[in-house]
């Protein structure tokens, strides 16, 4: 399973004393490859691990090398390269076609547990933290600090630096039965979800994972809510005018660089209205209608329509095909 850092790291805080835990991070990539610098994966002894390095075809192998590193208590440095006919990649069936440098750190209390401990309450804090790692075959040494989310980290000879950064947070307004598959595929992506929907007929604990942190305040008592100046995303599905318009104006003053609104343009000139605003006083700019053109009706279908648009902004891409075979 492809996990976001905390996902990983909370997994591993459950049993970080009652099994033995390697880091395995990629360090320099060349050519085609499944993950680039910077992707982790945790592993236990047990023969478990979260998270992906490649495409699953290196996994097995990175456990067995694992293991050296929990005998020695030692760093160790492995590569697969689908460049050379004779490395091991090609016994594994790598069909990516480049080269792939992995670190593997144990993890224990003798390391200060790498400062994965720190790192994790810092990300769920929402800091930024640029996390370093020594890269020898030697006891290993790995450092953090709390960093600016826009600092560019710069990896020195023998050190690897990146900046990690909290997952997205992504805040939906209105918790009917069409906002469950949104907060299901946005939990699956790794983000956090803030739930929003006074209504007490929605937003029911069963219906949606106990990670969701639901909010059932009149929306227009939220204004110093501490979450709105911590989310990065909102998508705003009432499917009641009155409160997408307080949805709309709560999330003016909010830190959401994506905000996007269910339903066509005329439906949102009448919560314009009652704000009341127009478009062009809007402080963020509005997604509405909401969503690429993925096609298909479901609420499935219309979440990932949404979600991908959402995606797609905050990673700053532009939503295309990547082969151009939609436009061929």
């Amino acid at each position: 399973m492809a996990n976001r850092l905390n996902q990983l790291l909370k997994q591993w805080r459950a049993s970080k004393d009652t099994q033995k835990w390697v880091l395995a991070t990629i360090i320099e990539t060349d050519g085609s490859s499944y993950r680039k610098a910077g992707a982790m994966m945790m592993i236990n002894d047990l023969g478990q691990y979260y998270g992906l390095l490649s495409g699953g075809c290196l996994e097995s192998d990175i456990m067995l090398q694992a293991r050296r590193c929990w005998d020695s208590g030692r760093n160790r440095i492995v590569e697969y390269d689908m460049r050379e006919e004779e490395d091991l990649a090609w016994k594994l069936g790598i069909g990516c076609g480049g080269m792939v440098r992995i670190l593997l750190q144990p993890v224990d209390n003798n390391n200060h547990y790498l400062q994965l401990d720190n790192l994790y309450g810092l990300l769920e804090d929402n800091q930024a933290v640029e996390y370093c790692q020594i890269i020898d075959e030697q006891l290993p040494q790995n450092s953090l600090t709390i960093a600016n989310p826009e600092h560019q980290a710069i990896s020195k000879p023998g050190m690897f630096s990146q900046v990690l950064k909290p997952a997205p947070h992504l805040a939906v307004f209105g918790g009917g039965v069409d906002a469950r598959p949104v907060v299901a595929i946005a939990l699956q992506l790794g983000w956090q979800i803030t739930l929003v929907d006074p209504r007490t007929s929605y937003a029911r604990d069963g219906h949606f994972d106990a990670s969701v942190s639901l909010v059932r305040h009149a929306i227009d008592s939220l204004t110093q809510s501490p979450w709105l100046q911590q989310i990065d995303m909102a998508i705003i599905m009432t499917h009641n005018i009155k409160l997408d318009a307080q949805s709309l104006a709560l999330v003016q003053s909010s830190s959401a660089k994506y905000v996007g609104m269910l339903g066509p343009t005329h439906r949102t000139d009448r919560v314009l209205e009652l704000m009341p605003m127009t478009r062009e006083q809007l402080v963020k700019p509005l997604a509405n209608p909401v969503g690429l053109l993925l096609g298909g009706e479901l609420p499935e279908s219309i979440a990932l329509s949404m979600l991908s648009e959402a995606h797609a902004f905050i990673e700053q891409q532009d939503g295309q095909s990547i082969s151009g075979i939609l436009t061929a």
